[in-house]
């Protein structure tokens, strides 16, 4: 350990030197600004500034190295002068950026009450804008955490700006950022980072998506609190420690900051080819875990503030992680709001999912309320207007508010739709009318609240859950490389392997699985709302049926790059509807469908029909139905009326044109069951239909564009 000797006349503590050595007389230091938080530089040194209401005594611990166990000056405020209310600041002169620093506070210790100070823990700031090195081994109990780093924001924007795309217009793209680009087969100089993403932009332009939802990339653990390998991978990223910092681990090489302006670079470049960056956050637990977990930030600075704590002092759960951030109280709503405007001013980011959304709903005693502040505070910052708000609308201890999370300005992950789509392609029973509802942009869930089909996010997979290759080869998970004997992720996937579970070269499931994963794909684009398209789908990867993933930083989790030659037929049917939903209104309506007609003789912008071209029953549940979505109500010149054919059945199904419809000349764009190239016409100019009747086989999608 080190020793201190306070100055009286000066208030701060000395240098440790080597033996032997003369110690210089440390430069006079003031209190200058009580605010902002976090380490800030000025012209002449370096402004520390830290929440803690009951803290006794605060100190600041400077380190010349990121592997230096010890700090090599300690610098202890004086609550008489360094303390304005509950915030701690001091200026120290001669520092520069690349500073590495933690702080350091005493205070009681009693957890019944809600207190967890350690006068001997090393702590991370809140508000660090960088983090260096690791957790190191620890033989004295103590935790020494990576260090933080002084940076400068500053960084030559070269004129980029938010793009602003409309919601309703974005095709998001769901991606981990290391796992993108980690395969040696991803070809790039750098693999695993920011810059690999980089190298990669030209294949995300050809894939036409408009926007990535990066997984978390703030500072997480590497590695445990003690600096041992942990049992089981930290890799999706969802264990926050420092909410402020983009992630180490994803920068290339190894000087202490440059990760943000790796990460900058990464955004500009993202958005000088159209590309929106949308992060995935996580404002619902960290990695202090419970009461036996280990202190090294929150814990140690303001423990009963920044957690939600039960009476005796242990943490609440409805994360399912070990704590809950307590995220209405009125210190930590300081911090995410504060945190959420860094990200858009400072890193250019255009959106953000909230990981466990619902947890911000909930009260300081862990109670769902109406109008929680924190929602309410994300959705009326002015400088947030220009985000994309998106709640994952749910929680770990049974909250589930799909279509109800909050207002306009929210939009949701749709796990109904997910649902119900899923189901209705494996042949469940009774999924017609669900089906329907989906494919308009789930009315029944978003217009009651008076919000638009674009608050609706669809998806078909996601990170948490089968890829889509193994949605369609896969009946059970197969989990147990992940250490949990099985145990973990979802016993209800909706899935289905068709005969054989997971790999086959039996010709007749393959087809079946290629058929099944098009029908998805073809469902997700043409539907209103917003599709989200999980990175590798494109390419049919998969995780050899892990439904749980989080801990796989290998082959399992990583994109495979020889697949988009080996599947190239499937990127190509994603690429040829991205392509086609970009530039067609009528599949991305800023409205909900209304089953009327605006003008006399003009189709009703939606009307659902039986196979055999009647006007559909919804008592009487089958498993085809054909719809046909109109331009009523569209003044683009571009719109085009589409007629879909849906056969879910595992036999053959003839298809009447409804007569409404007749004197329309149909051109084929997609047919499922089709071989390469004739399952999709990316100019929509295929066969014409004829006015014979139309056999779609077992579980076939079908749909013809308007000349």
């Amino acid at each position: 350990m080190f020793t201190t000797a306070t100055n009286f006349l000066t208030r701060h503590a000395f240098v440790v030197m080597p033996k032997g050595s003369r110690r210089p007389s440390p430069p006079p230091m003031q209190f200058s600004y009580p605010l902002p938080y976090g380490a800030v530089l000025r012209d002449s040194g370096v402004q520390f500034v830290v929440y803690s209401k009951s803290a006794t005594a605060m100190r600041v611990l400077l380190y010349q190295r990121v592997i230096d166990r010890e700090p090599y000056r300690l610098i202890e405020l004086n609550p008489q002068t360094d303390r304005w209310g509950d915030i701690w600041s001091v200026f120290v002169p001669g520092l520069k950026v690349g500073q590495l620093y933690h702080f350091q506070a005493d205070g009681p210790f009693e957890p019944s009450q809600g207190h967890r100070f350690n006068p001997q823990a090393r702590l991370i700031d809140p508000y660090a804008r960088a983090l260096a090195g690791r957790f190191m081994a620890s033989d004295d109990g103590i935790v020494r955490p990576p260090k933080c780093v002084v940076v400068d924001d500053a960084f030559d924007w070269k004129g980029d700006r938010h793009l602003r795309r409309p919601l309703s217009e974005s095709i998001i793209y769901e991606m981990h950022v290391r796992g993108f680009t980690r395969s040696s087969t991803s070809g790039v100089k750098e693999p695993g980072t920011y810059t690999g993403i980089i190298e990669k932009i030209p294949y995300l332009k050809s894939l036409g998506v408009t926007a990535v939802e990066l997984m978390p990339i703030n500072e997480f653990p590497i590695e445990e609190a003690d600096g041992s390998k942990p049992r089981r991978t930290y890799y999706w990223g969802y264990d926050p420690m420092c909410f402020f910092s983009p992630h180490r681990g994803y920068m290339s090489g190894h000087k202490p900051g440059d990760q943000v302006r790796q990460f900058k670079e990464m955004v500009r470049e993202l958005h000088a080819a159209g590309i929106e960056v949308i992060l995935d956050v996580v404002f619902n637990h960290t990695s202090e875990g419970n009461e036996t977990g280990p202190t090294f930030g929150f814990k140690g600075l303001e423990n009963r503030v920044y957690y939600m704590l039960n009476d005796d002092g242990t943490y609440k759960n409805f994360s399912g992680c070990g704590n809950t951030v307590n995220g209405n109280h009125p210190i930590v709503r300081e911090m995410i709001f504060h945190c959420l405007r860094y990200w858009v001013h400072n890193y250019h980011i255009d959106g953000f999912r909230f990981d466990l959304a619902s947890i911000l709903s909930r009260n300081r005693k862990g109670e769902l309320v109406p109008n929680p502040p924190m929602v309410e505070l994300i959705a009326e910052d002015p400088m947030l207007a220009d985000t994309k708000i998106i709640a994952e609308a749910w929680d770990a201890a049974g909250a589930y508010q799909v279509g109800s999370f909050a207002n306009r300005r929210w939009a949701e992950w749709n796990g109904h739709y997910r649902d119900d789509v899923r189901r209705y392609w494996r042949g469940d029973w009774g999924m017609t009318g669900p089906m329907a509802t989906r494919l308009s942009g789930s009315s029944d869930l978003y217009q009651p609240s008076g919000r638009r089909p674009y608050h609706s996010i669809n998806f078909i997979t996601s990170h948490d859950g089968f890829p889509l290759n193994d949605l369609v080869s896969y009946e059970r998970k197969h989990n147990l490389d992940n250490g949990e004997e099985n145990r973990d992720g979802d016993n209800n996937n909706h899935s289905c392997n068709y005969g054989v579970e997971g790999p086959t070269r039996r010709k007749s499931v393959v087809d079946m699985r290629q058929r099944q994963a098009k029908n998805f794909l073809a469902s997700l684009l043409l539907s209103q709302g917003v599709p989200m398209i999980l990175s590798g789908d494109e390419v049919l990867r998969t995780q050899r049926g892990n439904n749980n993933a989080y801990c796989q930083d290998n082959a399992i989790s990583w994109f495979d790059w020889r697949l988009v030659e080996r599947n190239s037929e499937t990127l190509r049917f994603v690429q040829a509807l991205n392509m086609f939903r970009r530039r067609q209104p009528n599949v991305r309506r800023g409205a909900f469908l209304t089953g009327k007609a605006t003008k006399p003789g003009q189709l009703p912008d939606v009307s659902w029909y039986n196979p055999d071209g009647t006007p559909v029953n919804w008592s009487v549940v089958g498993s085809s139905l054909t719809s046909v979505f109109g331009t009523s109500g569209l003044t683009d010149p571009a719109a085009r009326a589409l007629l879909v054919m849906l056969h879910s059945g595992r036999q053959p199904q003839e298809f009447i044109a409804p007569a409404a419809v007749a004197s329309i000349k149909w051109r084929l764009f997609i047919d499922t069951a089709a071989d390469v190239p004739d399952d999709i016409y990316p100019e929509a100019d295929g066969p014409p239909l004829g006015r014979d009747p139309v056999i779609l086989d077992a579980c076939t999608l079908r749909c013809y564009v308007a000349e």
